[in-house]
């Protein structure tokens, strides 16, 4: 079977020498799982990362029959971003073929194998949610917040209350530069 490889590069110019590197490399991840029929490669020049070692964006995703991976790293170089995020991928793909194509082999679930730690009564769980953020929302139209959008500088996505739906509304850029809106329905 024959794997498609697809390069993308966003606000960057990608020479033959860096296209042949990730062609290669990529090319080679149908060794972990037999099925793969698609990788797409993302890389991306971020010229307002909050960090410099944050600039370069790869981000990877395979599609297979019965699969769809993506992992994303970032870093100060493009290779180095790329070659992060092809381990990670690889690392991925194999937990993948683990989970999917081979078996305990003895019956048991994970649940009898591996010991539960015990909770104790007076520790505090953990929270997932790392950060909060609180701001106010102003009513606004669509092409007011598209501008607002493009004046904060948010790149991905802008949440705004729709002043002719009455909704909180998110404006959002899409890969093919165009912009998408999500309208929350309740039901």
């Amino acid at each position: 079977m024959t794997m498609k490889v697809d390069i993308f590069a966003r606000n960057l110019e990608l020479d033959d020498r860096i296209k042949d590197y990730v062609t290669k490399k990529a090319s080679k991840l149908d060794r972990y799982l037999n099925d793969v029929e698609q990788v797409k490669v993302d890389l991306e020049y971020l010229k307002s990362a909050r960090s410099a070692t944050d600039r370069y964006i790869s981000q990877i995703t395979v599609r297979g029959k019965r699969a769809l991976l993506r992992v994303e790293e970032r870093s100060d170089e493009l290779t180095a971003a790329f070659d992060q995020t092809i381990d990670k991928m690889q690392r991925k793909l194999e937990r993948y073929k683990g989970k999917h194509y081979h078996g305990r082999g003895d019956g048991r679930s994970v649940v009898e194998v591996i010991a539960l730690p015990e909770k104790d009564e007076n520790e505090e769980p953990l929270s997932v949610i790392s950060r909060r953020k609180t701001f106010d929302l102003i009513p606004m139209s669509e092409a007011e917040a598209l501008e607002q959008m493009k004046l904060l500088g948010h790149d991905n996505f802008f949440i705004f209350f729709n002043a002719e739906t009455d909704t909180i509304s998110v404006l959002y850029r899409r890969r093919d530069e165009t912009y998408g809106l999500i309208e929350p329905k309740v039901r």
